[in-house]
């Protein structure tokens, strides 16, 4: 990825961050953007990398966030779109406002920066490639997550339709489908020995992935090596979906 820029959003820390290390690796610029701010200059400053404080849940947010990373580099040759937030319990208890939460950050702000960056990719002609970070509730019901799952779903379908029709320009768009990680985001389930053990038993490989565990699959995508990849959900999840 040397020579390429892009960002990542939800980079402050978990799988965002993970796949955000691995592209400065690789030799890419990278933009990181995340409402924490803190924790992203932190990140910024591990990494040497760029960072933009962002609520993507705002309206004009995504859209700002891919017009930082052309004003930066003058070009953009990728998007990430890892940010994500969750709400857990019964769906009988799931309020509106945790709903429409989840809907801002989790799937409208994906189609608004993939949109930016689609307008950017297609104008400047030489292509480019998109990732989403899905999840295994995008494939099979979990309960106690069912408004997560419906958001990943429709990234599935945003992943796959974007794909069709940014071929022609040279755009290709993915997605990786994680399973359970071991993130800020789970920190419930994998700090809880029954609820771990209760949720490893379900795991073939027997246990919770590491951030840095779903980046491989990330750079991959990315990559020149997947140039002939496109719509393609990617599960990195122990085996969790193959029972």
């Amino acid at each position: 990825m040397g020579g390429k820029a892009g960002l990542v959003t939800g980079a402050a820390g978990g799988i965002g961050r993970a796949i955000a290390g691995a592209l400065v690796e690789s030799g890419a610029g990278v933009l990181l953007v995340d409402r924490n701010e803190p924790a992203l200059e932190q990140a910024a400053r591990d990494l040497r990398a760029e960072a933009y404080a962002a609520d993507l849940a705002r309206d004009d947010a995504p859209e700002s966030a891919v017009e930082r990373a052309v004003a930066e580099w003058g070009r953009l040759d990728f998007l990430v779109n890892a940010a994500g937030v969750q709400a857990r319990g019964p769906v009988t208890e799931l309020s509106d406002e945790d709903w429409e939460r989840l809907h801002a950050v989790n799937l409208r702000s994906v189609f608004r920066a993939s949109r930016a960056a689609a307008r950017r990719m297609k104008e400047g002609r030489t292509g480019g490639a998109m990732l989403n970070v899905a999840s295994i509730s995008s494939t099979v019901g979990v309960p106690g997550i069912v408004a997560y799952g419906a958001m990943k779903g429709g990234v599935v379908q945003l992943t796959k339709g974007l794909a069709v029709e940014l071929a022609p320009y040279g755009v290709r768009v993915n997605a990786v489908a994680p399973g359970y990680v071991s993130t800020a985001m789970t920190e419930e389930l994998w700090s809880d020995e029954a609820r771990r053990a209760e949720t490893t038993a379900r795991i073939p490989l027997g246990r919770f992935a590491s951030p840095d565990e779903i980046s491989p699959a990330a750079l991959f995508l990315l990559s020149p090596a997947a140039d002939y990849i496109t719509g393609e959900v990617l599960h990195v999840d122990g085996g969790y979906v193959a029972r």
